[in-house]
């Protein structure tokens, strides 16, 4: 799916991954104690952060990566009627 909006300096998009439906011993966890993922997928990336000395630093992460970020990272945005999270590559914590 082509993204119709493109993220600026060190600003990264992720389409954040479903919440559990159960737990592993299949209790089916209902909507109001579901817990916000804290993963999902890479789907726009900026052109990256100017150092002070003027240079261009290049994202670490890329287009489709899965990355784990942090529990209240990012702001919640809706593009084309999907429910998305813009934030700073120095929020994501790790690629999969």
């Amino acid at each position: 799916m082509a993204l119709s909006m493109k993220p600026l300096a060190d600003r990264v998009i992720v389409r954040a991954a479903a919440a559990e439906e159960k737990t592993k011993s299949g209790i089916i966890i209902p909507d109001t104690a579901k817990e916000k993922p804290q993963r999902g997928e890479v789907v726009a990336v900026g052109e990256g952060k100017t150092a002070d000395s003027g240079s261009l630093i290049k994202p670490q992460v890329a287009v489709g990566d899965q990355v784990l970020y942090g529990k209240y990272a990012g702001t919640e945005i809706t593009v084309d009627g999907e429910d998305l999270l813009i934030m700073r590559e120095s929020d994501i914590f790790a690629v999969l």
